[in-house]
């Protein structure tokens, strides 16, 4: 049986290092098994990447994109109402 994608929250986390610290959790406990991600520098720098898991399945991967667009898109629309 094909896995459910589900999205996996941390609430309360807008803090990066406690974002990423739980990330770090979950992947040395072996629950997280790839990344992808953009981060975002200062002055308008930014990064981008994917490894582990979500290098092996780019089609999956695109899907939590969206999933993340989708997201951002519904924050942009209630600050704008």
């Amino acid at each position: 049986m094909a896995e459910r994608l589900r999205v996996v929250r941390f609430p309360g986390s807008n803090d990066t290092v406690r974002a990423l610290e739980a990330l770090l959790a979950e992947a040395r406990a072996g629950r997280l098994i790839g990344v992808a991600y953009v981060a975002m520098y200062g002055h308008g720098e930014y990064a981008v990447g994917f490894d582990g898991e979500t290098r092996k399945t780019p089609t999956f991967t695109r899907g939590m994109l969206h999933l993340l667009d989708d997201e951002l898109s519904k924050i942009i629309s209630h600050s704008l109402k």
